[in-house]
């Protein structure tokens, strides 16, 4: 016990950042450690495992015990979690376009499933919604789990006992309080995944992919300091950045490292709590910003499909990139439904520009290399831009209800103290 006392009076990021320096050496001295591989494959494994119930419990019970309708503040948040994702793709067009990268090619990736035009996507996007509920939690395909926790809640609402509804609220405590465990034992599992990615990769993703790596990370700098920013400032008239960078160190550092925006429900809860927020509002938008808010996702859709485009010599006109914005911001909302989520919609995109399924899968493959910087620095973005998002609706309603914004945003209103990473 006192060993655990004392790994615990750790702060989390400390104990990850050292998780991966010991893992980032041990990937370059040795090169057969099984066992700290699979520490990695664990890790995820238990996320994959518990997420996606989580987002169904989360959101069942939320609307089961929530109010008769939604506010105003669901239609905001909704609003600004889509034009956060345009932008973004645009953010990527134009980022692509003054710093044009072509990829050098591996061989090509494999998929079960790759959808080929954006009908198909929209398609597949209403047929995940109806999908088996207990088979769309067994895929994490968040999209149905979505759908039928809403449907779900809102009948429990009108036709479960208190006595049922007190159930599902402990239910849904009990499955964060295992993933609070899981994200606590994350510095193990951040150790054999970083391990794992070293010794196998070395130090190519950086000398190889190098400018393309980049260019993503520098999009998606690019939307959390600037863009997502700009949003809020426009909605709340004030200065954003206290709770731009509060979101960033308390949520986005932790989603980096988990990299998965689903398993980070949690921390988001928990932190939008800390800023005085209504918790029958933030237990159903932060569920569904992990499912429909995917900056990231639509950055690297964008910057993956030009670069296919000027490997194979492919000009394409702003105009038509464009286009291409609005369809990765389709797209994107659908990311968490289809396998190998945001990458394998990449030669849908690249449809649209004439390139063959051959290239784009090979395009793909490099996406999965580079993925252990590109996934981490877009959940991150992702992440933390839900509770953002969220809070911005909710400090926008205090407004118009002629309530002082909190004292860190310039106004007189205290809230909770400094979310505790190690909770």
């Amino acid at each position: 016990m006192k060993l655990v006392k004392a790994y615990n009076s750790v702060s989390l990021i400390v104990r990850i950042l050292i998780g991966l320096v010991i893992g980032a050496i041990l990937g370059l001295a040795f090169n057969n450690l099984s066992f700290v591989s699979l520490l990695g494959t664990v890790f995820v494994g238990a996320l994959k495992a518990v997420a996606p119930v989580l987002v169904f419990v989360l959101v069942t019970s939320a609307l089961a015990q929530g109010n008769d309708k939604l506010d105003r503040r669901f239609v905001t948040v909704i609003f600004l979690y889509m034009v956060s994702t345009f932008l973004a793709s645009v953010v990527a067009v134009v980022g692509s376009f003054l710093f044009p990268q072509t990829i050098m090619l591996s061989q090509a990736a494999e998929a079960d499933v790759v959808p080929t035009g954006v009908g198909e996507v929209l398609s597949n996007l209403l047929v995940a919604m109806v999908a088996n509920p207990v088979g769309a939690i067994v895929e994490g395909r968040y999209i149905g789990i979505l759908f039928w926790a809403v449907v779900l809640g809102i009948a429990a609402k009108r036709v479960a006992s208190d006595t049922t509804k007190k159930v599902m609220e402990d239910f849904a405590n009990m499955v964060s309080t295992a993933v609070r465990w899981i994200i606590n034992l994350a510095p193990f599992g951040i150790m054999g995944l970083v391990y794992e990615n070293v010794s196998t990769n070395g130090l190519a993703i950086f000398t190889d992919y190098g400018k393309l790596l980049a260019l993503l990370v520098g999009c998606m700098l690019t939307v959390a300091l600037i863009i997502d920013p700009l949003l809020a400032a426009i909605v709340l008239r004030t200065n954003p950045y206290p709770l731009v960078f509060r979101c960033l160190k308390e949520s986005g550092v932790t989603a980096f490292f988990t990299r998965s925006s689903a398993a980070n429900i949690p921390v988001n809860m928990e932190l939008c709590e800390d800023l005085g927020m209504d918790r029958e509002m933030y237990a159903v938008s932060i569920p569904l910003g992990a499912t429909i808010n995917m900056d990231g996702a639509a950055i690297t859709i964008a910057v993956m499909s030009l670069a296919a485009a000027n490997t194979v010599g492919i000009h394409v006109s702003f105009a038509t990139a464009l286009i291409l914005a609005f369809i990765a911001t389709l797209a994107a909302c659908g990311a968490s439904g289809v396998a190998g989520g945001s990458l394998l919609l990449i030669p849908m995109a690249c449809s649209l520009f004439g390139v063959n399924a051959d290239v784009a899968m090979q395009v793909v493959a490099v996406g999965f290399i580079i993925g252990v910087v590109q996934d981490s620095v877009e959940t991150a973005l992702n992440s933390s831009g839900d509770v953002m998002f969220a809070a911005t609706a909710e400090y926008s309603q205090w407004k118009r209800q002629g309530k002082s914004l909190p004292t860190f945003l310039g106004g007189t209103t205290k809230v909770g103290l400094s979310h505790d990473s190690n909770k």
